[in-house]
C-alpha cells in the first residue's frame, strides 16, 4: 500500500499552506473560472505521486516532471483539482459533476488553446465594446478638470417610508477609505454626503465638522440591525420589510483614475458624483430601454438555503442583482464575443465573462482598507450589504481589478501555466519558481472511456452514478465530494450560468437547462428536502459504482471535513455499503484560516484523506481508545512539522475522520447494505457516538494541544 506508507503530511502540509495562501499563484490555472472550496493542488499531486511513484520520497521526486500510465477518475469533479493533477502527472481521467459549470470550468482547463488567438479575439472586443459603451465610466478629474475613467462608483440602498413616502439611504456608516492605501481617511458627510479627507479618526461615535455644511463626519451611519429612522418623519423603517421588488440605490462617490495628474498625485482619486456622472448613469437607463433582443437572462430566482435571502430584498429575477448601466453593458459585451468566427476564442471569452460577473454586480462590496470592489462570492453565499460597489466593465488597464480585461489577463495566465507548469518552494524567506519541464496540463477531450496513445480525458455534465464503467478499468479514484451542506453549489453557480447559457446553448447541449438545480445534487438543502439520509444515499450509490470499476488494490481516495461528527456517519456507509476497507486517514490542510467563511469560527482548515480499498484486509489498528488517541497527537504533530497552527477546531475535525475510520472498522463485519438507508445511517450515527463518548479524554481538543511539541520561537514566525 505506497500511499499509506509514501506519504509525508508534514511536507505536504507545507506545501499545501503555502498554495492556499496566494493559490493563483501556486496553482494559476485556477484562474480560468471560479469554483468554490478548491482543495490544494500540491495535495493531490502528492497523494497521487505517493501512490504511483513507486517508495522514491516525495521531497525526491515532487520536483521532477513524471509520465505516469493509467486510468484516473473524479465523480465529483468541480473545479477539476484532481482531475488536473493527474492528468499533468500523465494518467488519462474521467471525470464528471452533476453541475454543467463544474463540466465546463474542467473543459476550459484542459482544453488547450491558440493563445495568440484568443489575445488578438480579446483585443478585439475590448475595443469595440469600449467604443460602444466606454463613455459611461467617464468623468472629469476634480484636480485638473480632465476626462478621466472611473475605476468604481459607490452606491448605497435606499428603503422607503410607509409614513411619508421619503427614500432614505441605508448608509451603516460613512467610511469610504481608511488612511493606509490612502494618505487620509475619507468620510461621506452625514447632512450633505459631500465626501470629506481627514487626517485623523474621530473616536467611535464622535464627529467632526463637514468643511461643506458643518454636518457630521465620522460618526455612525443610520441603519443599524435591520432598522432605519425617517429623515422627515422619525417614523422607524424595517428593511427588508419583504420587499416586491429590488431596493433602489443611491449613487454617492466614484474612485476614478486621472492619467494627467497621476504622476504627481499621491493616494487615490475620490469624488462625490456630480450632475454629469449622474446624467451618464440615466443615459445608460435610456440605452437600454431602448435596446430590443439584447442578451439579458430573464429567469427567475427560485427558493433555496441561500437564495431565499435575495427573493427577501426582492431580487425576484437574477437581472433583479444588476443596476442598468451593468445590464447594457454585460449584454453588449455577451452579444459582442457571440459575434467571434473561432470556436475556442469564442468560448474562451465566453468562460471569462462568466467569470467576471462576480465583480459586475449590485451585491458586491467595496473594501475601505484595499480599496477595490469585493467578490461576490468572497464568502460561500449572497450576502446582500447595504453599500455596494459598481465596476468599470472592461476595467484600466494595470489600474483596479474586476474589469473584464484584467479577466482576460488571468485567464491567459492559467492557460500558460498550463502549457508550462511549476511548482514553488521556499528558499528561506523567499520564493523559488521551479519549471517542471516535460509535464503539461491538456487533454484530448472524448466520449467514451479513455482508451487512445495520447493522453484524453472522458468529462461528463451528469450524475456521476450515470457513467459507464467497466470492472477493473479504474487505477485510482481521487475525488473531493461535497462536504454535506457546506457549500450550496448549484444555488451559487446560477448566478453565472443563466448568463453563460446565452452564449453556449446553441452548441453545447449541457447548457439546455434553465437551472444547474438538479435532484441528484448530493448537497443537504432544507429548501429542497435534501438530509442527511438523502445525502447517505447518493454518496453510497456513487462509491459503489466506482469501487466496482477498481482494478485489485487501487486506491479510493476522498477528502471531507465537517464540524458536526454525525455529517461522518454517510462516509461510514459509503465506504461499506462499496465493500471497501479504510486503510489510513492522513491529515492534510484544506483551507486558508484567514478567508472569510473560515477565519473567527472555529472552524478547522484541515481534511481527512481517506484512503480506502477493495478487497484489502482489514486494517491492523488497535480500536482501543489509547491507539486513536495517540494517533490523533501524531497527526497534530505532522501538521505542526509542516507549519500549521493547529487550533481546537482543527483538533475536532481530525478526531471526527479518525473515529470515521474506527467505525467502519467496527461494523465492517455486520455490515448489511441491503438494510434500509435510514436504519444503515442509523447504525453508523450510533456507533460514531458511542465511539466519541467513550474516547473523551483522549480526543479532547485542549488535552491534544497539550502533548504536541512546543514549537521552536523561530519557526513560530512563519506559521500560517
Amino acid at each position: 500500500m505506497p500511499l499509506e506508507d509514501n506519504f509525508d503530511a508534514a511536507f505536504a502540509a507545507e506545501l499545501a499552506l503555502q498554495e492556499k495562501q496566494i493559490q493563483q499563484s501556486y496553482r494559476p490555472v485556477i484562474g480560468v473560472h471560479k469554483w468554490f472550496a478548491r482543495r490544494p493542488g500540491t495535495l493531490f499531486r502528492n497523494l497521487i505521486l505517493s501512490e504511483y511513484n513507486g517508495d522514491i520520497s516525495l521531497s525526491d521526486s515532487y520536483y521532477r516532471a513524471h509520465q505516469l500510465d493509467g486510468v484516473i477518475a473524479d465523480p465529483f469533479m468541480g473545479g477539476g483539482t484532481p482531475l488536473i493533477e493527474a492528468n499533468r502527472l500523465g494518467f488519462d481521467v474521467v471525470g464528471s459533476d452533476v453541475n454543467p459549470m463544474a463540466y465546463w470550468i474542467v473543459r476550459q482547463e484542459l482544453s488547450p488553446i491558440d493563445k495568440e488567438q484568443v489575445a488578438a479575439a480579446a483585443r478585439d472586443v475590448i475595443d469595440d465594446v469600449s467604443e460602444q459603451i466606454g463613455d459611461l465610466y467617464r468623468t472629469t478629474c476634480e484636480e485638473c478638470g480632465a476626462d478621466a475613467r472611473v475605476k468604481y462608483f459607490l452606491w448605497v440602498k435606499l428603503a422607503q417610508c410607509p409614513e411619508c413616502g421619503e427614500k432614505v439611504p441605508l448608509f451603516p456608516g460613512y467610511l469610504l477609505a481608511e488612511k493606509v492605501r490612502h494618505p487620509k481617511w475619507v468620510f461621506a458627510c452625514s447632512e450633505c454626503r459631500q465626501l470629506v479627507e481627514i487626517d485623523e479618526r474621530p473616536p467611535k461615535s464622535a464627529s467632526v465638522p463637514c468643511a461643506h455644511c458643518g454636518g457630521a463626519v465620522g460618526g455612525a451611519g443610520p441603519a443599524r440591525r435591520g432598522h432605519v429612522s425617517c429623515s422627515r418623519c422619525r417614523h422607524d423603517i424595517a428593511y427588508p420589510d419583504a420587499c416586491a421588488s429590488p431596493p433602489e440605490h443611491l449613487m454617492w462617490a466614484l474612485e476614478y483614475h486621472c492619467d494627467h495628474c497621476k504622476p504627481t498625485h499621491r493616494g487615490r482619486f475620490f469624488k462625490t458624483p456630480s450632475a454629469a456622472d449622474l446624467a451618464l448613469y440615466e443615459a445608460a437607463r435610456q440605452r437600454l430601454s431602448g435596446a430590443a433582443g439584447v442578451p439579458i437572462p430573464e429567469q427567475a430566482i427560485p427558493e433555496g438555503d441561500e437564495t431565499t435571502r435575495l427573493l427577501r430584498w426582492g431580487y425576484q429575477r437574477y437581472r433583479d442583482m444588476f443596476n442598468e448601466r451593468q445590464l447594457l453593458g454585460l449584454a453588449t459585451l455577451l452579444e459582442r464575443i457571440r459575434a467571434i468566427p473561432h470556436d475556442d476564442a469564442r468560448e474562451a471569452l465566453l468562460t471569462v465573462f462568466s467569470d467576471a460577473l462576480r465583480y459586475q454586480n449590485m451585491l458586491c462590496r467595496y473594501d475601505t482598507y484595499a480599496l477595490k470592489g469585493q467578490d461576490i462570492f468572497s464568502v460561500h453565499g449572497f450576502p446582500v450589504g447595504l453599500v455596494q460597489c459598481e465596476a468599470n466593465l472592461l476595467g484600466i488597464p494595470r489600474v483596479g481589478s474586476g474589469g473584464f480585461a484584467h479577466f482576460v489577463e488571468k485567464y491567459q495566465r492559467a492557460k500558460a501555466f498550463c502549457r508550462e507548469p511549476f511548482e514553488s518552494r521556499r528558499q528561506g524567506s523567499k520564493k523559488q519558481r521551479v519549471r517542471i519541464a516535460g509535464e503539461q496540463i491538456a487533454a484530448d477531450l472524448v466520449d467514451h472511456f479513455p482508451d487512445g496513445p495520447q493522453r484524453e480525458a472522458w468529462l461528463s455534465a451528469a450524475p456521476a452514478i450515470d457513467v459507464e464503467l467497466r470492472p477493473d478499468s479504474l487505477d485510482g479514484v481521487f475525488t473531493d465530494p461535497p462536504y454535506f451542506a457546506n457549500v450550496q453549489y448549484a444555488e451559487l453557480m446560477d448566478f453565472c450560468y443563466v448568463w453563460l447559457r446565452l452564449g453556449l446553448k446553441d452548441r453545447h447541449v449541457q447548457f439546455r437547462g434553465e437551472t444547474t438545480r438538479s435532484a441528484s445534487e448530493l448537497t443537504g438543502n432544507v429548501t429542497m428536502g435534501r438530509d442527511l439520509a438523502h445525502f447517505a444515499a447518493g454518496l453510497s450509490a456513487i462509491y459503489a459504482h466506482y469501487a466496482a470499476a477498481l482494478k485489485t488494490g487501487a486506491p479510493f481516495v476522498f477528502t471531507y471535513h465537517h464540524n458536526e461528527l454525525a455529517a461522518y456517519a454517510p462516509l461510514v456507509v459509503a465506504v461499506l455499503d462499496a465493500g471497501m476497507v479504510c486503510t489510513a486517514v492522513l491529515p492534510a490542510p484544506a483551507e486558508m484560516g484567514a478567508s472569510l467563511h473560515i477565519n473567527g469560527t472555529g472552524s478547522s482548515v484541515l481534511d481527512s484523506v481517506f484512503v480506502c480499498r477493495r478487497g484489502s484486509e482489514a486494517p491492523k489498528e488497535a480500536f482501543t481508545p489509547e491507539d486513536i488517541g495517540a494517533a490523533l497527537v501524531d497527526d497534530c504533530a505532522e501538521m505542526q512539522a509542516g507549519g500549521v497552527r493547529v487550533s481546537l477546531g482543527d483538533v475536532r475535525c481530525l478526531a471526527n475522520g479518525r473515529l470515521t475510520r474506527i467505525a467502519i472498522g467496527v461494523l465492517r463485519e455486520q455490515w448489511d447494505a441491503d438494510r434500509e438507508i435510514e436504519e444503515r445511517l442509523a447504525l453508523a450515527k450510533e456507533t460514531l457516538e458511542s465511539l466519541s463518548a467513550g474516547q473523551q479524554e483522549q480526543l479532547h481538543p485542549e488535552a491534544v494541544l497539550a502533548q504536541l511539541p512546543a514549537t521552536p520561537p523561530q519557526q513560530a514566525l512563519a506559521l500560517f
